[in-house]
């Protein structure tokens, strides 16, 4: 028999339950689209995180106060017995060689008012070197002064959604807003630039460095961003401030040096476990419909054994026999397979248009991975059935009534 009649003769086979069937189909589809949406999902998520930190630059090295043990972690919130002081900044500064801009960062939430508007925000202390660290510029005014890290100034610079809620129409530059319990002119806005690291930089409002630790009464800084030059080993970048700030720390490994690039392999690391472990769960659900096809194949094989019996009477071989019912099995799952596919294919689809920022993508890997399971449960869950077809005896099933 040719491969094309194996397949006529396991879809005729199929057709004649057809109910029996579509429930099989169903539980292997829904299964094999669970997997490949909970896989888009967990690349979807490598991307973004990877196309967060790319934002950042490949040349740039990130101190911060408090000392993590595990290197490449995202350390959002640590302990510390010593500041990350402008002393230090100025230090790496004057310092380090291979510097292009020391950034400063201290972040806070404050109220923001003017006239009778107001609303709450994200208040970022930086130098004039942040919006050119970060490639962004100022849509209408100036950008922050160029002073010195320890000179406290009155003056802001604010996204564009802060322009629009509190001003409105109105020009805010040279208008005071009221910060917290601190007044600040604005003079400039920033062009718009939506999310980026988990900030919206449209609702942010930047202000010298010194201006935000007395508007919150800090001594330290929050991280310290360390842009070298595009051609410098950044390895190499990493040891010398790690080395400079441990000198001005007494000997302490009270900070953390690390690089954009090792958080957001830290972080996909973790993604891809947790995907791992979701398509793990989802596939389970693969299981059961693999106990549908062998419930199927073991009634198919009760139901024909006359046919059976006739096709070894003819001189099929149980090799033929095996493959013939093993074919069945295997088109079974096949065909939810391919139905899973579309649908876990069409889902991510879907969720691209309804979340365009966010990059959901089914890789071709997961496409070849979802066809090869299917197979996999077909010849897992069929061969048994497959077998005992192969082993009737040719009389003994003939004397049988289908």
């Amino acid at each position: 028999m040719t491969p094309l009649d194996v397949a006529a003769f396991a879809w005729s086979a199929l057709r004649a339950h057809r109910v029996r069937t579509r429930l099989t189909c169903a539980a292997i589809a829904i299964g094999t689209g669970a997997v490949l949406v909970l896989t888009a999902l967990g690349e979807g998520a490598r991307t973004w995180i990877a196309d967060r930190f790319a934002s950042l630059g490949s040349n740039l090295v990130v101190a911060l106060p408090g000392r993590t043990e595990t290197r490449g972690a995202v350390p959002m919130a640590v302990s510390s017995t010593r500041d990350i002081t402008i002393a230090d900044l100025e230090a790496i500064r004057r310092r380090m060689p291979g510097v292009r801009r020391v950034v400063p960062l201290v972040v806070g939430e404050a109220t923001l008012g003017y006239a009778r508007r107001g609303r709450a925000t994200t208040v970022v202390g930086t130098s004039r070197e942040y919006l050119e660290l970060r490639e962004l510029r100022v849509e209408s005014g100036t950008n922050l002064p160029d002073i010195e890290a320890g000179r406290a100034m009155p003056v802001c610079v604010i996204g564009r959604t802060i322009r629009r809620e509190l001003f409105g129409t109105a020009n805010p530059l040279g208008e005071r807003l009221r910060v917290g319990d601190a007044t600040f002119r604005v003079v400039g806005v920033i062009s718009e630039k939506g999310q980026s690291m988990m900030v919206n930089l449209d609702e942010v409002v930047l202000v010298p460095v010194a201006s935000a630790m007395k508007l919150f009464n800090l001594t330290g800084l929050f991280r310290v961003l360390v842009q070298v030059a595009p051609a410098a080993d950044l390895n190499l970048a990493q040891r010398r401030l790690e080395a400079l700030l441990r000198e001005r720390h007494d000997g302490e490994l009270d900070f953390t040096v690390l690089t954009p690039g090792a958080i957001a392999a830290s972080l996909g690391n973790i993604i891809g476990l947790i995907t791992a472990a979701l398509v793990a769960i989802a596939a389970v659900s693969l299981g059961v419909a693999g106990i549908g096809v062998m419930n199927v194949m073991v009634v198919s094989v009760a139901e024909r054994q006359p046919e059976i019996g006739l096709l070894k009477a003819v001189g099929a071989s149980n090799a033929q026999v095996l493959g013939l019912f093993l074919a069945e099995a295997v088109v079974l799952s096949l065909t939810g397979g391919a139905v899973g596919i579309a649908g876990g294919t069409g889902l991510a689809a879907a969720a691209r248009l309804a979340f365009p920022d966010f990059p959901f993508h089914v890789p071709p890997w997961a496409l070849g991975l979802a066809a090869g399971t299917a197979v996999g449960v077909g010849i897992a869950f069929g061969i048994l059935p497959a077998a005992r077809a192969a082993r009737l005896e040719p009389l003994e099933s003939l004397r049988r009534k289908a």
